[in-house]
């Protein structure tokens, strides 16, 4: 109760985690607003043979938006595969490496160009899905096919996507944690209940056993305690401040250290590499040709060339990211200038140079783990057979969002002063090392 005491007293924060409640809640309402023109039966029935399709892992990541065909259909996705390109481009164009290089505003305009390709991504996949639907005769799924139809559906899913895409910023800007990351974690935690009942029912009929409930309990809380073990995982590089006599005061002297996490890039890795699997299936939804049908259909999770992508795209994803978002460069000037240096390491390049040498080592750890998360869970459940509804991705992104949201928290704690909540629990988030 002191706890809940403290995040009421602290009216910033308070407004804060109110805003995104609001926000999550009016996402949430969202996805029940059906797209017209879509017969809502015979549109359950089709998903219900899709569950362990490449759509079926895209409904998961929609709240189940996909299914009910809502208005939020496509979620957040266009927007993050956006996101992913033009952080590629940035490295590769070299107009775009300058944008970045321009500070504030550089990263206003990628962020507008952001928006752009979402939009553009968004048509793309609204026509593939519109496109698809009315394939479907046994049942039929549309109620009035037609070019109609598919412009009605592309505008209505684009519209949709874009408003998520504003919520998320929003969220980002005037409520707690990360915007998209929040959305997806809405997403999937949405899904929990109706999971729990399916295996209620399995369970009932006879057809989940009691011993497979504790294989399934046994995975999640395996995965659980591993993901929190090596997320407040950190790697301390000694640092040492010189003596500085500024008039009859000495400052520095003091050592300390520079925390390199073990999995800098979070969960941007799986829902990157989530992200673009999903083309494949929105590309075929275009054409009938035999060998690209083919693909997408080895592009299920489950399968061996999903899988072998998969963990590809994730570790790449891994050093790229934490690439983007950690400069040593950046890290080794500021602690030059404050006077720093790493003992046994000359300051400048050289430090630059060990900084990244020993990042690199850390983050091939960290993608190998990310990999196994997301992997190991479905292999054995697939093995044993024993349905697991969420799989690794989900619960690394469950997991992993809960603890970027929950340091966001505590920084507000702290720097007001506020140990109340501190004291009180042993909930701690991603940036907790000491």
């Amino acid at each position: 109760m002191s706890a809940i005491a403290g995040l009421i007293k602290i009216e910033e924060l308070r407004k804060r985690i109110l805003f995104t409640v609001a926000m999550l809640a009016i996402y949430r309402l969202g996805v029940h607003v059906p797209t017209p023109g879509v017969d809502g039966a015979a549109l359950k029935q089709v998903f219900e043979s899709m569950q362990g399709t490449i759509f079926g892992f895209f409904n998961l990541f929609s709240g189940g938006a996909l299914e009910r065909f809502s208005v939020f259909a496509l979620g957040i996705m266009p927007y993050i595969s956006s996101s992913i390109i033009f952080q590629l481009l940035t490295v590769v164009v070299p107009y775009f490496a300058e944008l970045q290089k321009e500070g504030e505003q550089g990263r206003k305009k990628i962020t507008q160009y952001t928006r752009y390709g979402a939009v553009l991504l968004s048509i793309i996949q609204g026509t593939g899905i519109a496109t698809q639907l009315q394939n479907y005769q046994n049942p039929a799924v549309v109620l009035n096919p037609g070019t109609s139809f598919v412009l009605m559906t592309v505008i209505t899913l684009t519209a949709g996507t874009l408003f998520l895409m504003w919520i998320g910023e929003q969220m980002s800007e005037r409520g707690i944690g990360n915007g998209t990351s929040v959305l997806i974690y809405a997403g999937i935690a949405a899904r929990i209940p109706s999971g729990i009942g399916s295996a209620f029912s399995l369970y009932r009929s006879g057809e989940l056993s009691f011993f497979k409930i504790i294989i399934i309990l046994a995975i999640i809380m395996v995965t659980f305690f591993a993901i929190i073990f090596v997320e407040r995982g950190a790697r301390r590089i000694p640092i040492q401040y010189a003596k500085r006599v500024i008039g009859r005061k000495v400052y520095g002297g003091q050592n300390t250290f520079l925390p390199l996490k073990v999995n800098v890039s979070g969960v941007i890795p799986p829902i990157f590499a989530s992200s673009l699997l999903m083309f494949p299936a929105t590309f075929a939804a275009f054409s009938h040709v035999q060998w690209l049908q083919k693909v997408t259909q080895q592009l299920t999770p489950g399968a061996m060339l999903y899988e072998i992508a998969f963990v590809s795209l994730i570790i790449f994803f891994a050093y790229f990211y934490t690439a983007v978002v950690f400069k040593t460069d950046d890290v080794a000037e500021n602690l030059k200038k404050n006077g720093g240096f790493i003992p046994g390491i000359r300051p400048g390049d050289a430090t630059a140079q060990y900084i990244d040498y020993v990042l690199g080592r850390i983050t091939l750890g960290g993608a190998v783990y990310i990999a196994m998360i997301c992997v190991l869970p479905t292999i054995f459940t697939q093995a044993l057979k024993v349905p697991f509804y969420f799989g690794g991705t989900s619960v690394l992104i469950l997991v992993g969002v809960a603890l970027d949201t929950v340091a966001q928290i505590e920084t507000f704690l702290l720097t007001r002063n506020y140990e109340g909540f501190m004291k009180h629990t042993r909930l701690k988030g991603r940036t907790a090392y000491t």
